[in-house]
C-alpha cells in the first residue's frame, strides 16, 4: 500500500538537491513523473540514469517564472496524462546578503521565483489537479519561513508567503478534492548548499544547534514529501511538516 502506483506527479527543480531526490522517489515508488529543470543536460542525464532502473520519468527544459514556459507544462501534463494527481513546488533560488545589500532586481528575482512561480503554476495547474478528484500539492519551504537562520530576508520572506498560501489553499480547494501541504527543510546537503557547508564556522553553529548533530541528506526531504503525496496521508491537509533534526525545539 505504501506506494504511488499509477499517480502521475510533476515535479519542478527537479534535476538537483531536494527536487533531484524526490523524482527519484516518487520514480521508485511507482509514479510517473514529469520533471522540470532549466538545463538540458543535466535533464538527458537524469532521465537515462532513471530509465535505466525502467522509471517512467519525462524530463521538461522550462524555467518555472517564465509564462511561456508555465503555459508549456501545462501543455505537457494536458498531452500525456490529461490530468495531474501529485504537484511539488520545489524551484527555487537563494541570494545571500545582508538587507541592505540586495539591489531591486535581486530582491525581486527571489520572490518571484520562490513565491509568486509556485502561485502562478498552482493556479494554471488546478484544473487538472482537480480532474484527478484525488490529488496533492506539496511545496518545498524552509525553517527560513519561521526563524531566522541567516539565509537572506527576500528568501525567508518568500518561503513564509509559501506557508501561507500552503494553508490558504488547502481549505479553497479541498472541495475540489486537492491536499496541500508543505515541508520545511532546515540546513540539507544539496549542489547549493554543499560550499557553505564545507566552511566550518558555518558550519559548527548549524550543528552545535541541531540535536541530531548533523544536516539532513535530500533524500530525507524527498520520503516526506512522497509520504505527503500518498493516499496513507489522507487526513493531513493545511500542514508544514518541519524536518530540522530538532533545531526549533532547542533553545538552550
Amino acid at each position: 500500500m505504501w506506494n504511488l502506483n499509477n499517480k502521475t506527479a510533476l515535479i519542478t527543480g527537479g534535476s538537483k538537491g531536494i527536487g533531484r531526490a524526490c523524482v527519484e522517489e516518487f520514480a521508485r515508488l511507482g509514479a510517473n513523473v514529469i520533471f522540470i529543470a532549466r538545463n538540458k543536460e543535466d535533464i538527458l542525464k537524469l532521465e537515462e540514469e532513471l530509465r535505466a532502473k525502467n522509471y517512467d520519468v519525462t524530463g521538461l527544459v522550462a524555467d518555472a517564472i517564465i509564462k511561456e514556459d508555465q503555459d508549456k507544462i501545462v501543455a505537457a501534463i494536458k498531452e500525456k496524462w490529461g490530468k495531474l494527481d501529485i504537484l511539488v513546488n520545489n524551484a527555487g533560488i537563494n541570494i545571500r546578503k545582508k538587507a541592505l545589500q540586495y539591489t531591486e532586481d535581486e530582491y525581486r528575482k527571489v520572490i518571484e521565483i520562490n513565491q509568486f512561480s509556485v502561485f502562478e503554476l498552482s493556479l494554471k495547474l488546478h484544473p487538472y489537479l482537480k480532474i484527478s478528484g484525488n490529488s496533492k500539492i506539496v511545496n518545498i519551504a524552509s525553517s527560513a519561513a519561521m526563524q531566522d537562520v541567516g539565509t537572506g530576508v527576500p528568501y525567508a520572506m518568500s518561503k513564509a508567503a509559501m506557508l501561507q498560501q500552503t494553508r490558504s489553499l488547502a481549505v479553497e480547494w479541498a472541495a475540489d478534492g486537492i491536499r496541500v501541504n508543505a515541508v520545511s527543510p532546515w540546513f540539507t546537503v544539496t549542489p547549493l548548499t554543499r560550499g557553505l557547508l564545507a566552511e566550518e564556522d558555518r558550519m559548527n553553529p548549524i550543528l552545535r544547534r541541531t540535536p541530531l548533530k548533523r544536516v539532513a541528506e535530500a533524500s530525507e526531504m524527498a520520503n516526506i514529501a512522497a509520504f505527503l503525496a500518498m493516499d496513507q496521508s489522507s487526513y493531513i491537509t493545511g500542514q508544514n511538516i518541519v524536518a530540522d533534526g530538532g533545531m526549533s525545539i532547542n533553545a538552550i
